[in-house]
């Protein structure tokens, strides 16, 4: 279940804050979370975007495992770089780095990690990344 009990406690909530979840599941489905301040079941919550997955309580450790070893085993100078990219998304658009995005990438492709994707995916083997 999820809630933002704000309304029923006299919290306030910054602008940023509202701003995001409003950016994720949309105003209308902000202003109901927010001025009800009712429990929202699984289903609803990713009805209204705020998760991307439900699954049955028995089946998340699995998942979880498999999902987190599926991230490992990528590139982790890509991985690193998106993190920093999807970080800066989410800033006002005159405070976002984009300098610094561009540089992200352009390490990417500088990088060893690059090279061992392209030999991999032609050997149609898994690659073993090195982080550099």
């Amino acid at each position: 279940q999820f809630s933002l009990p704000a309304a029923k406690l006299g919290l306030g909530y910054p602008f940023a804050g509202l701003k995001r979840l409003a950016d994720v599941v949309g105003i209308a489905s902000a202003k109901e979370i927010c001025f009800t301040g009712r429990r929202f079941d699984a289903d609803e919550a990713l009805a209204m975007g705020l998760v991307h997955r439900v699954l049955p309580a028995h089946e998340t450790e699995d998942f979880v495992n498999e999902y987190a070893v599926s991230i490992a085993e990528n590139a982790p100078l890509t991985v690193s770089s998106m993190k920093r990219i999807f970080g800066e998304m989410s800033k006002n658009p005159g405070e976002r780095n984009l300098v610094l995005c561009r540089a992200l990438v352009d390490e990417c492709f500088a990088s060893g990690d690059y090279g061992e994707g392209r030999r991999a995916f032609l050997e149609k083997r898994k690659p073993v990344f090195q982080g550099s």
